[in-house]
């Protein structure tokens, strides 16, 4: 499949605007551990883009597994279900193309994995909807958590403080246990916190 996904990040690369909004191999490869060492069968991700994650996963869905995917963009989520049609794994894959507000609203869950790589300044938001709607053992990966290193800077760029913002609000949260991983742009990994 190397090749597969070689040609998507070229299509990537040459047919948007925002290329780096991307997973790219180091973290598409990590996704799929995730789901191969979890053995998650109902995924959420937030943010589609052009599909690497949603490939990634999709290719290490257990039998019966299934991916929800939600974005605002017809044009990339075309791409995404292109290649994941010549993948072998669109049938395990649902696309939603509208805001990931309303497309939450609408899931009851429970998800395994929740995957959030969206529009910074909604990911406290979405956090929130998607707690509740979290399997007893299942977890959230957030994307971008590091955002290029800013997060450490007072450059004051709404994206960035949003960031801040919602690191400081999942380590705060009670509700939950983190760890903070520097995979590529920064990931952070969340579940419930554990009964003593």
């Amino acid at each position: 499949m190397p090749e597969l996904f070689e040609r998507l990040e070229e299509e990537t690369r040459s047919s948007t605007t925002a290329p780096q909004m991307m997973v790219g191999p180091l973290e598409g490869q990590f996704l799929g551990w995730l789901v191969r060492i979890s053995q998650a069968k109902h995924i959420l991700e937030i943010g589609t883009f052009t599909g690497y994650s949603s490939i990634s996963m999709g290719l290490a869905l257990p039998a019966g597994g299934r991916i929800v995917t939600c974005d605002i963009d017809a044009e990339t989520t075309a791409i995404a279900r292109r290649y994941a049609e010549e993948a072998g794994v669109a049938d395990r894959i649902d696309y939603r193309v509208r805001p990931a507000t309303e497309t939450l609203a609408d899931l009851d869950g429970p998800f395994d994995l929740v995957f959030i790589d969206a529009d910074k300044e909604s990911y406290i938001e979405y956090y929130e909807a998607v707690l509740p709607k979290l399997a007893d053992d299942g977890f959230i990966v957030a994307d971008n958590v590091l955002w290029s290193g800013r997060v450490l800077e007072e450059d004051g760029e709404e994206s960035t403080e949003a960031i801040k913002r919602f690191n400081d609000h999942v380590a705060a949260d009670d509700r939950v246990e983190c760890l903070m991983l520097t995979v590529r742009d920064g990931m952070t990994l969340i579940r419930r916190r554990l009964s003593a």
